[in-house]
């Protein structure tokens, strides 16, 4: 049943919440009002009516961990560079491309491994103990909400904390192919730029054309993040599973996601299907705005702590 209400964006009355947010932090967050009093009791109460709320998260939920996003304007990888994501295809089919992707991804990998959880994964996290969430699925590839204890969990685009062979399938943790490109490439070295938002760094050419790549250990085949690349396709198997986890819902939250990528919005539609009501907390316009009942455009820390589970 449709609440009988839509909010979109208000910004009086601004109510500032603590932040628990180290300043440095914040860089890759897009600027935005505080939530306002009026949006917090809105959310509140949407929150409240939800018995098994189902929350698909995105980028913008770790920006607040200090890890980029591509499309926030004015500090997402594509407003502040010319740079674009690897695609599948050109991965697959060339060894210089792959080269170039893990010689970045091994520099880049100890300060992306690194980052924590921050206080909105903690808090999603809480309600699924608390019975309150039925399902989160995440569109982010970096384990934060595992390091949070997330269970109910799907992780849509899969992680970059493990790797994949193309030839045999085999699942190997990415920590341990960081010791074999050690292995592999004692003496070689890079003066490392900015870290974009898949974990890797900005090298030039040049400084990639000496790295080894290790193979499969077990068949010898090609080794890849267990992520989804621009340009491939979801498993139907995960998708049809993320179907049912939707259909035993009977709310959605969106938390920090433009939802631009179909693999995320066809959850959106499928809602929209079923007259579920939508909440959507989003820094930004989302491609879903017109089916949410609720929009929220702040900091998902400062919001999702402010909310109280009853």
């Amino acid at each position: 049943m449709r609440l009988p209400w839509r909010v979109v964006t208000p910004h009086t009355a601004p109510v500032r919440t603590a932040s628990s947010v180290p300043a440095g932090k914040l860089n890759f967050v897009p600027a935005c009002s505080t939530a306002d009093a009026h949006s917090l009791e809105l959310l509140q109460d949407f929150v409240n009516r939800a018995r098994r709320l189902f929350i698909i998260s995105g980028a913008g939920l770790s920006t607040e961990s200090g890890i980029p996003d591509y499309r926030s304007e004015g500090v997402g990888l594509y407003a502040r560079t010319d740079r674009r994501p690897m695609q599948h295809a050109e991965f697959v089919r060339s060894a210089k491309s792959r080269q170039r992707y893990w010689a970045r991804n091994f520099v880049g990998w100890p300060q992306f491994s690194s980052h924590q959880p921050n206080s909105a994964h903690r808090v999603l996290q809480r309600w699924e103990d608390r019975g309150k969430l039925h399902w989160l699925v995440t569109q982010n590839v970096d384990a934060l909400h595992s390091k949070a204890g997330q269970k109910r969990l799907t992780e849509l685009h899969g992680c970059a904390h493990r790797v994949v062979c193309l030839g045999c399938g085999a699942i190997t943790q990415r920590n341990d192919l960081q010791k074999r490109f050690v292995s592999l490439n004692p003496e070689w070295t890079a003066q490392a730029g900015a870290v974009a938002p898949d974990g890797d760094v900005f090298l030039e050419d040049g400084q990639v054309q000496n790295f080894r790549v290790p193979s499969c250990a077990d068949c010898g085949g090609i080794l890849k993040p267990e992520v989804t690349f621009f340009g491939d396709t979801v498993n139907k198997a995960l998708v049809h599973f993320v179907h049912d986890r939707l259909a035993e819902s009977d709310a959605v939250l969106v938390v920090g996601s433009s939802l631009q990528v179909y693999s995320g919005y066809r959850f959106l539609l499928a809602a929209g299907d079923r007259k579920m009501p939508v909440a959507i907390l989003n820094i930004g316009p989302t491609r879903a705005d017109h089916l949410a009942e609720l929009k929220v455009s702040s900091r998902c820390g400062e919001v999702l702590t402010a909310i109280q589970i009853l």
